[in-house]
């Protein structure tokens, strides 16, 4: 057989990506560049945004079969613990074993605060209706207020599946951003003089206490809400190893390793659902508006109850804590600390943030029960 040097040159070009990348493949991949850049040099919740960026990354070369829709390809196997709801439970166990409920108990009013962040998810399921959306899919999309991206994908996988790419993206992205986001909307929500309150040191909570805890809110919450028992279970379970005192290894396991492991497996699952044929649609521009619509929604509620408790308790509440309210732990109890911290540098309200923060987990997984039992049977 003879060799032909262009005919071999003409066959290595038309088995390169070029020829079958299109205009859609590149908005995407500069997208993916985009959640790269906020990740690397803006430092966006890079644990999060780094993977699915690169995800997206992936997603998007033609002929690479990286994509989830990809049968075959690595990141569909990744995606296989998304859609059967493997993942978003082991991500809650690593949760669990990381937070301490010890502010949340101290204070249990801020349990009200957590409520109120809620907000976010009930508007934006009327606004999603209003949009033409139906009552399934505006649950799941409402579900992106709690800025919990475990609970979006679990409830989307449920009632809306075919927009569980988008969801989940949204879901994470603002998740991420919540260092950006929020600070604007708790400026302008308060005055310098609210921003400036101390509040008091919270008590310490007794072993025993934060033993039973997880236990009877397990026992309340599934036996109300039984399809969110993958979720609290899951949540309740780590934060037992971690407060027990008899599982150390196990609580180690999943804090760390466990929740790396998984949480690179979900991310990148996340971003290899931004396909140019799936994310450029004008439905998924609708619902990443009502995305943020619901986490500005869900941080203006926290925050506008926080002002009620400040007044209520002659001003011992400061009312930034009530934006902590969404799920995003400890991110939203970090940015609260912050923005106290630029009023007064001497204000230490982190650990106060925790208790509406870690109330926001629950309240989130309380809200995705109610629209499964309400919803889960639905044609």
């Amino acid at each position: 057989m003879q060799f032909n040097f262009l005919d071999a040159i003409i066959k290595i070009v038309k088995s390169t990506a070029f020829p079958a990348l299109t205009t859609g493949h590149a908005v995407m991949i500069l997208v993916s560049f985009v959640l790269i850049y906020l990740a690397i040099w803006k430092k966006f919740e890079p644990l999060l945004l780094l993977p699915i960026g690169f995800g997206c990354f992936l997603a998007n070369i033609p002929m690479g079969l990286m994509s989830n829709v990809d049968e075959g390809g690595l990141l569909h196997y990744f995606y296989f613990g998304v859609q059967h709801e493997i993942l978003p439970p082991l991500i809650f166990l690593g949760v669990g074993a990381l937070t301490d409920f010890g502010p949340l108990l101290a204070n249990p009013a801020t349990l009200l605060l957590g409520a109120a962040a809620q907000l976010g998810i009930y508007t934006t399921v009327m606004g999603a209706t209003l949009m033409g959306f139906t009552l399934k899919e505006a649950s799941s999309i409402g579900i992106i207020g709690g800025a919990d991206g475990p609970t979006s994908i679990f409830v989307a996988t449920a009632l809306a599946p075919h927009l569980l790419g988008p969801i989940a993206v949204a879901a994470y992205s603002y998740m991420s951003l919540v260092p950006l986001i929020q600070p604007p909307i708790m400026r302008w929500l308060t005055t310098p003089e609210e921003r400036k309150i101390k509040m008091e040191q919270l008590k310490p909570i007794s072993p025993t206490v934060k033993i039973l805890f997880p236990i009877v809110s397990t026992l309340v919450i599934c036996l109300m809400l039984p399809p969110i028992t993958p979720l609290v279970g899951m949540l309740m379970l780590g934060n037992l190893f971690r407060e027990c005192g008899v599982t150390a290894r196990l609580q180690e396991t999943s804090e760390t390793h466990l929740i790396n492991i998984v949480t690179i497996l979900l991310a990148l699952a996340v971003g290899s659902s931004m396909t140019a044929e799936t994310f450029l649609t004008f439905e998924t521009i609708k619902i990443i508006v009502l995305g943020l619509l619901a986490f500005a929604m869900a941080t203006a509620g926290g925050i506008w109850f926080g002002k009620i408790m400040c007044k209520a308790t002659g001003g011992k509440v400061n009312p930034l804590i009530g934006s902590a309210g969404v799920s995003a732990v400890p991110m939203a109890a970090r940015v609260s600390q912050k923005v106290g911290a630029e009023a007064d540098h001497t204000n230490y309200l982190l650990m106060h943030a925790m208790g509406p923060n870690v109330a926001g987990v629950i309240g989130t997984a309380v809200a995705a029960g109610v629209f499964l039992s309400l919803f889960g049977d639905m044609p």
